[in-house]
């Protein structure tokens, strides 16, 4: 596997199709790159020299493309903002329900998690 910014990227696959490996960065902003650094992208992404490698590194950087952990740790930031300020979106995701107004009482089931079933105690009848 290539190694483009301490990130392991598939040799076997186009590099256009190869950058959105990375975190943050998806396709639109790959063949942005991918331009701005003259590169082929038909081209895989074991077949690239070290210098194309480095003008990839060097557009990233340029650009001040947020990948890997510094946008990982920007958007953490922003949620526990959020929390803090006990707004509404704040403890949505506190509570572990949708953000952004969809419906709870069916579906949302990625975001709860399990059906969480209640049971009913019967009571015996007294004769």
């Amino acid at each position: 596997m290539a190694r483009l910014l301490s990130v392991d990227i598939p040799n076997d696959k186009r590099i256009d199709a190869s950058l959105p490996y990375i975190y943050g960065i998806g396709p639109i902003t790959a063949k942005k790159i991918l331009d701005q650094a003259n590169i082929d992208p038909s081209i895989r992404a074991g077949e690239l020299t070290s210098d194309q490698m480095a003008a990839i590194a060097g557009v990233i950087q340029s650009e001040k493309i947020m990948i890997e952990g510094d946008l990982r740790r920007e958007l953490q930031l922003n949620m526990k903002r959020l929390q803090s300020i006990n707004c509404y979106r704040g403890i949505r995701h506190r509570k572990g329900l949708p953000v952004r107004g969809q419906r709870t009482s069916t579906n949302a089931r990625t975001r709860k998690g399990g059906k969480n079933t209640v049971g009913v105690s019967v009571v015996r009848g007294k004769k």
